[in-house]
């Protein structure tokens, strides 16, 4: 370990032109790290705070300077000091003292904890995804790099038609997604692409030209309101491109964002009011009648009865590569907030079998990294996940492939999805020095 000597740290523009936190630092050898901070626009009312100053006349209210004040305010406490991740983290949250950290705010501790994160894999000369990996296991960071032996795999989802809070259409569901599950993630990203490409000129042809506009995650947004709808040009798109019986589908339904407490009911369409039974029954009839292999947030973020009791009675699907078997993978977004108590409350309530994981839901690495573990030792799947308002950095990309994750980035276009996308295939084709 070597002393940190410089904390930085800056507001920049996030992929909805929202301000975000720029963090950079340096150790006394000269390693140097940074990040920048994503964020949501569907966040589950669990998440680690989001400091924002709320002051109406500068960026709406989203502008990030408290953040940057309270970096500044901690630097006293970093400076001149040596820490391992674990200890660093450890530090940031004491130093926050809150059980969401509102007090310095989840996006200036993620900041911080990421950029030490890069520092230290460049103080102890290993690849950022070797570092990771090494944390993750409990390993040793002193010992001689082995390199990446290991040629895990990772399934990417990809989002392609966009609904609910991340477009303007009348779709209620949020994400619609396309898993190819064959070949390496260059053959992967090969089959989005061109499925990508195809869907664009099926809706330019059935709907306009106009409707070829993209969502926040780079997804198209058409005027369709129907689940059907969406799932059909989809299908439609991948059998035109000969990827048929090799690509799966994926939903995120955000749920929460379509659920009314008061009458406990789900408006999955537009004048379509469900009780979690009924909507179990809906979501069962899609999977019956397409390839889906995963549903993300089926329901609102507290309703443990309605997970529950959709992971008894799920659809069957065939041969899900997530899962190993027939089970429709069931994920909680919404309903875990990567929070290892949350998690070990869906645990014992039978609630789902999959972690989405959002590093800036939680704010610090170690955190994140426990909240895998656990989701591991339940034997069930973890996705790192992107944010819907994202920047150019590939953090989650390292991270993915260190824990042996799947990862959901978005569709393969907008600068700030394909960088994701781009440095998996820089990672796989073995050409990254750091």
């Amino acid at each position: 370990m070597t002393k940190i000597i410089e904390i930085e740290s800056i507001q920049i523009l996030d992929s909805r032109a929202n301000p975000t936190l720029l963090v950079e630092l340096l150790l006394e050898d000269g390693s140097k790290g940074s990040f920048q901070v994503p964020s949501g626009a569907s966040t589950g009312i669990h998440e680690a705070h989001e400091l924002r100053d709320k002051d109406k006349t500068c960026y709406g209210g989203k502008s990030v300077y408290k953040a940057l004040q309270n970096i500044e305010s901690i630097k006293g406490e970093l400076i001149g000091k040596e820490f391992t991740q674990q200890e660093f983290d450890k530090k940031l949250i004491e130093l926050d003292g809150t059980p969401n950290k509102e007090k310095l705010g989840a996006n200036a501790i993620l900041g911080l904890s990421i950029a030490f994160a890069r520092a230290s894999a460049a103080q102890y000369m290993l690849p950022l995804v070797e570092y990771l990996k090494r944390l993750a296991k409990g390993e040793d960071m002193t010992k001689p790099s082995e390199g990446s032996s290991e040629e895990v795999q990772i399934h990417p989802f990809a989002n392609i038609i966009n609904g609910g809070l991340h477009s303007g259409n009348d779709l209620n569901i949020q994400e619609f997604m396309v898993l190819p599950t064959f070949g390496t993630f260059e053959e992967k990203t090969r089959a989005i692409a061109e499925i990508y490409h195809t869907l664009k000129a099926l809706i330019e042809k059935e709907y306009g030209k106009s409707q070829t506009a993209v969502g926040d995650e780079g997804g198209f947004a058409p005027e369709i309101a129907k689940a059907r709808q969406a799932l059909d040009l989809i299908m439609k798109a991948i059998q035109e491109t000969g990827y048929e019986g090799r690509v799966k589908l994926a939903m995120d339904t955000a749920a929460s964002d379509f659920y009314s407490s008061e009458t406990k009911k789900y408006e999955v369409e537009a004048g379509l009011f469900l009780d979690y039974k009924e909507l179990t029954a809906y979501y069962n009839d899609l999977v019956n009648s397409y390839p889906i292999i995963s549903i993300e947030d089926p329901f609102a973020e507290d309703d443990f009865e309605a997970f529950a009791y959709f992971m008894k009675n799920a659809a069957k699907v065939e041969n899900n590569p997530l899962t190993g078997n027939d089970t429709l993978l069931i994920v909680g977004d919404d309903l875990l907030v990567t929070n290892p108590k949350r998690i070990e409350m869906a645990k014992k309530a039978g609630a789902c079998n999959a972690l989405l994981l959002k590093i800036n839901q939680i704010g610090t690495l170690t955190e994140s990294i426990e909240a895998h573990l656990m989701a591991k030792k339940a034997s069930w799947h973890t996705i790192v996940s992107h944010r819907s308002g994202e920047t150019t950095d590939a953090f989650i990309s390292d991270l993915a492939l260190a824990l042996g994750s799947s990862i959901k980035l978005g569709a393969p276009a907008r600068g700030e999805r394909a960088v994701k996308y781009n440095r998996l295939l820089q990672l796989y084709a073995k050409k990254c020095l750091q």
